[in-house]
């Protein structure tokens, strides 16, 4: 392809350097380029994206793969929107919450493609996962003030863990990652971060959508679901929130003092939705009632 102009995308978490790019016609893509040593991971990625993008999700469609100047790069369609996460808090609460069904029904699809076969064990995995977390929390030098509920709730749940199916996971799955299109569709982005696990896993970061609407991050696990939620799912976010939110506390401190208050609300206002771990059900989710 040959770009005509390039201008860089400061925006978000992740270490893919971005651009939006214009061809000599002035159509419009997106380009993301990494270090050469990322080439496999990279080639793996851009290739679950074409078998992603082939059950009809929503999303920037992956174009051409290949090497440059700049390491390993790919090319996919851009999507001319608005983020999500800054328009949908201001839309009418009906409105949000059928963003939140539609963004539940389209993780359900992307969940369709099932993990390889010689994955390891699901409770196995994790539990090695979780046991890093609590280790690395007692050694922080900053603790929560009621941290203890988060290491409760997941010794409570561990259980749960065993026998959990996987799949192929978007990896960081939440609003953030959303935008609406000028076609007023939703559109799913940022797949770097794509792995195999435990489908439920996946809504660990759904505290970010609540924190911006809950009645979208109602709508979400409605659509998920199809308004019929297993008893056992609220058991295993609240785990999975509970070991996310154990870990931001040390991940933030690498970035200042701003991030590490963020973390700091944030682990408050999980504390009081699932008034200190002790409820199985979020007070955000409204079951399937959202107001006009």
């Amino acid at each position: 392809m040959n770009i005509a102009n390039k201008t860089p995308i400061l925006e978000g978490w992740s270490n893919d350097r971005k651009y939006c790019i214009t061809d000599e016609t002035g159509e419009r893509f997106l380009l993301r380029t990494s270090d050469i040593s990322r080439y496999e991971a990279k080639q793996s990625e851009f290739t679950m994206m074409q078998r992603v993008a082939s059950l009809g999700i929503p999303m920037c469609l992956p174009i051409e793969f290949g090497i440059s100047e700049e390491g390993v790069y790919s090319i996919q369609s851009w999507i001319d929107g608005e983020s999500a996460e800054n328009l949908i808090p201001l839309l009418p609460l009906r409105d949000q919450y059928n963003y939140g069904l539609e963004a539940g029904r389209i993780l359900r699809r992307i969940h369709s493609i099932p993990a390889p076969y010689s994955q390891e064990d699901w409770a196995a995995r994790f539990n090695r996962k979780i046991d890093k977390k609590i280790s690395n929390y007692n050694e922080c030098p900053i603790k929560y003030p009621k941290g203890q509920a988060f290491i409760d709730c997941i010794n409570a749940n561990r259980h749960f863990l065993n026998g959990r199916p996987q799949t192929y996971q978007h990896g960081d799955y939440h609003i953030g990652n959303m935008m609406i299109g000028r076609d007023r569709k939703l559109y799913i982005i940022d797949y770097d971060r794509s792995d195999y696990g435990d489908p439920w896993e996946e809504f660990n970061r759904i505290v970010w959508c609540a924190q911006k609407s809950p009645y979208f991050a109602s709508g979400m696990v409605d659509g998920y679901f199809g308004c019929d939620v297993p008893t056992d799912f609220w058991k295993l976010l609240a785990l999975y929130i509970s070991s996310n939110t154990l870990s931001s506390v040390y991940w933030a401190i690498d970035y200042g003092e701003t991030e590490v208050n963020t973390m700091l609300n944030q682990a408050e206002e999980v504390l009081t939705w699932y008034d200190d771990m002790t409820k199985t059900t979020p007070t955000w989710y409204m079951n399937c009632t959202p107001a006009d």
